[in-house]
């Protein structure tokens, strides 16, 4: 009961974070993926994949998909799909049941006052961490580009 009561905690506060910045330290986070397991984001994440338009989320996933399932987690990394501007009846019925098909986990921002991730129109974000610091901020044009970043 007490580590739930601390899950909905940080998610609470993850809500009104603001735009992480190069330097800056990513304070620990909890997010759902497609199937509603909560994963925590912490001092261990060593890069954080975001995606916040359906073409650059596409790209990703077909990435993504021609990896071994533990790919993510090999490389300590996470890929964050920011859906918040898709009408919830789409989400429900045409995105869900599609993002479960994947065998990679997908962890969901679907609050539009979630804006703690930068966002370049058609480019995915890359941030990359060392113990929680961004080291640096990468604006990509293609999931081709994410293992470089690895």
């Amino acid at each position: 009961m007490i580590s739930k009561m601390i899950l909905m905690l940080l998610f609470a506060t993850s809500l009104v974070a603001t735009e992480i910045k190069e330097n800056e330290k990513v304070k620990l986070f909890v997010l759902a993926d497609q199937f509603g397991v909560y994963h925590t984001v912490d001092r261990h994440t060593k890069t954080i994949i975001v995606s916040s338009e359906k073409e650059t989320g596409k790209d990703i996933n077909n990435f993504l998909a021609t990896k071994p399932k533990n790919y993510l987690k090999k490389n300590d990394a996470v890929f964050i799909a920011n859906i918040s501007k898709m009408p919830s009846i789409i989400t429900r019925m045409i995105a869900m049941p599609r993002l479960k098909e994947y065998k990679h986990n997908i962890l969901l921002i679907n609050n539009e006052e979630d804006n703690r991730f930068a966002h370049r129109d058609e480019k995915i974000t890359i941030y990359k961490l060392k113990n929680s610091i961004v080291e640096k901020i990468y604006y990509i044009n293609s999931a081709k580009e994410i293992e470089k970043t690895f």
